[in-house]
C-alpha cells in the first residue's frame, strides 16, 4: 500500500487530493493547522474507503515543529511514496508599493520557505529508498505577473524554479517531480486572499465556470499514476474560458 503526504489538507485542493488518493487505496499523512477539520476528513475517508490516516497538526511555517513531527513519524509511516506540497495562499490585492508587510511575510513563508522545509525533511528518505514523487502545487500566476499581485506571483514563480531545480538535482534517481499550475479554482482561496470578504471573493468567479479542487486532484493523481519511466514535469490547468493569468472571458 502506498503512502501520500499532503500539506494543507483541511480544505480546497489539499482536501480534494486526499479524497482522490484515498479512493485509489493510498494511506494518507494529512497536515494542516485545523485539527477538527482534518479529523472530520479522516473520519469521512475511513467511512467511505477504509483509509488509514495519520494527522500531523502544525503550521508549515514552523520549521522546527515540522522537523520534529516528520522526524518522529511512526516507523510504519516513514516510507512516503508521494509528497504533495499543497499548502499555500495569497493575501491582499494591492499595488506592490502599497502592499502589507505581514501579508508578504505570510505568503513568502508559506509558499516558498515551508515548501522548501517539507521537501528537505521528506525527500532524503525517498532518495535513500530509491522511489518517490514530489508534486508541488504552483499556479498560472507563476508564469507572469499580474497587476496588484506581484508578491504572490513571485512566490509561485519560485515554486516553478524550485520544482525545476529539484528535478535536476534528482535526475540521477528514479524520483519524479511535478509542478501543477492551476488557473481559477473555486475554493476558499479568494476568501483568504480578501481576508474573509466573501462577496469580494465571489466576484472573482462570476461569469465563468472555474476549476474545482477535484479537477486539480485528478491532475495530481494522473501524474502520480504514470508509468515509472514517465515524468509529468509540469501541467498548466485552466478553465476553458481562461487563456492566461490575466485573460478571462466572462459571460
Amino acid at each position: 500500500m502506498k503512502t501520500a503526504f499532503i500539506t494543507g489538507a483541511s480544505s480546497g485542493i489539499g482536501m480534494a487530493c486526499a479524497r482522490r488518493f484515498a479512493r485509489d487505496g493510498y494511506r494518507l499523512i494529512l497536515n494542516a493547522r485545523r485539527q477538527q477539520l482534518l479529523q472530520e476528513l479522516a473520519d469521512e475517508l475511513k467511512q467511505n474507503y477504509g483509509t488509514e490516516t495519520l494527522l500531523l497538526i502544525f503550521d508549515v511555517r514552523d520549521r522546527e515543529e515540522a522537523r520534529r513531527q516528520i522526524d518522529n513519524l511512526p516507523k510504519e509511516w516513514q516510507d512516503i511514496d508521494v509528497l504533495i506540497n499543497n499548502a499555500g495562499l495569497a493575501l491582499g490585492l494591492e499595488k506592490e508599493y502599497e502592499g502589507d508587510f505581514a501579508d508578504w511575510d505570510t505568503m513568502i513563508d508559506t509558499n516558498i520557505k515551508a515548501l522548501l522545509s517539507i521537501t528537505r525533511f521528506v525527500v532524503p528518505g525517498m532518495v535513500a529508498r530509491g522511489k518517490g514523487h514530489i508534486i508541488n502545487i504552483g499556479s498560472v500566476a507563476g508564469d507572469a505577473a499580474y497587476p496588484n499581485g506581484a508578491v504572490y506571483c513571485a512566490t509561485k514563480a519560485a515554486v516553478k524554479t524550485l520544482s525545476d531545480g529539484l528535478r535536476m538535482d534528482l535526475a540521477h534517481t528514479p524520483l519524479r517531480v511535478t509542478n501543477i499550475k492551476p488557473g481559477l479554482v473555486e475554493t476558499n482561496f479568494s476568501v483568504v486572499r480578501f481576508h474573509g470578504d466573501k462577496d469580494r471573493a465571489d466576484n472573482v468567479y462570476k461569469g465563468i465556470q472555474p476549476l474545482t479542487g477535484d479537477d486539480i486532484a485528478e491532475t495530481a493523481f494522473f501524474a502520480a499514476s504514470a508509468p515509472a519511466h514517465v515524468q509529468i514535469a509540469e501541467v498548466l490547468v485552466l478553465a476553458t474560458h481562461q487563456a492566461s493569468g490575466t485573460i478571462v472571458y466572462r459571460e
